[in-house]
């Protein structure tokens, strides 16, 4: 079995949890998702089965939606719920207005400390685990891209722990928390990231995932095919490359495809355009387009991984 399926998982549950059950249900070995989610939170988990493992690292460059709520007037140790409160303020002062105005200075591209309880590794070591042991090491900061911050609802206002749900539509890195942490610290009273749902990564949305029981209902009703999305449909994104039949042989043992083996061909490829290579049966590879320096006319393309 291969292919891509769009889970919606539950709260209360690693992310490493939900592949062990994908595994378990569908009697497969080989599965692993694009880009964990924390175990408090929900949404969608992109698992990638059996070979279509090998595509993950081409998904995992996604761009991501939440909806988070945040809660004002307290700092948790973790940024979230499940850390333990280190400050608490009075947000009473805070108002709808004064929230939708600080969200402008959390748009575009925005410097973030990756938290202690992301996965990142330091040292061989991912963080969270460093953090569980009671340590804190220095983490640089780094740029992600928030494409746009948006106030969907808020509740609670003249009190001290008002509450405020955001809609985050961010790149491939952001960590929603911090966000919710910063933009806290901006408003001079704390806040912490209270509930997290991942809406939508890359063309996978909520409104199409599954949730585990429809999952396992699928497999019983021997309907699960249909909720499996193919390699070629999951890499919609990247341009297509259609390889005549007699290129396909030379193409699935790795060597490079020139324009005699190309049935089409996208008009202006650049070099280091990462294409789709397709075949009469789907797709063969993901490549990386080359330009033969004496005829920059005249592209070539290298597979970078071969289905």
């Amino acid at each position: 079995m291969k292919g891509i399926i769009n889970v919606l998982k539950p709260p209360g549950m690693t992310s490493h949890d939900v592949i062990n059950y994908i595994r378990r249900v569908l009697g497969i070995k080989k599965a692993g998702h694009t880009g964990t989610l924390d175990p408090g939170a929900a949404g969608v988990l992109v698992v990638c089965l059996g070979s279509s493992t090998r595509l993950s690292r081409f998904l995992h460059n996604d761009d991501k939606e939440y909806r988070a709520e945040i809660t004002f007037g307290l700092t948790t140790s973790s940024g979230d719920s499940f850390g333990t409160i280190v400050a608490a303020g009075d947000a009473r002062q805070l108002t709808e207005t004064k929230v939708r105005n600080a969200l402008k200075h959390f748009t575009g591209v925005v410097s973030q400390i990756p938290p202690m309880t992301s996965a990142l590794k330091w040292q061989g070591r991912k963080l969270y685990e460093l953090a569980r042991s009671g340590q804190v090491v220095e983490r640089p900061a780094r740029n992600v891209r928030v494409y746009s911050l948006e106030y969907i609802w808020g509740t609670g206002w003249g009190k001290p722990r008002p509450k405020a749900i955001l809609h985050i539509t961010c790149s491939k890195g952001t960590y929603i928390r911090t966000l919710c942490a910063d933009l806290g610290q901006h408003l001079g009273c704390g806040a912490y990231m209270s509930f997290l749902v991942r809406t939508r990564v890359g063309c996978f949305r909520v409104e199409d995932s599954l949730t585990l029981e429809e999952i396992n209902r699928a497999i019983s009703a021997g309907t699960i095919e249909r909720f499996i999305v193919k390699d070629e449909e999951a890499l919609a994104d990247l341009l297509p490359v259609t390889v005549k039949k007699g290129a396909v042989k030379s193409v699935k043992s790795g060597s490079k495809l020139y324009l005699p083996g190309v049935d089409k061909l996208p008009a202006g490829l650049e070099e280091g355009t990462i294409v789709r290579i397709m075949g009469p049966e789907g797709l063969l590879a993901v490549a990386e387009t080359l330009l033969d320096p004496e005829n920059p006319a005249k592209p070539f393309f290298k597979p970078i991984c071969v289905l």
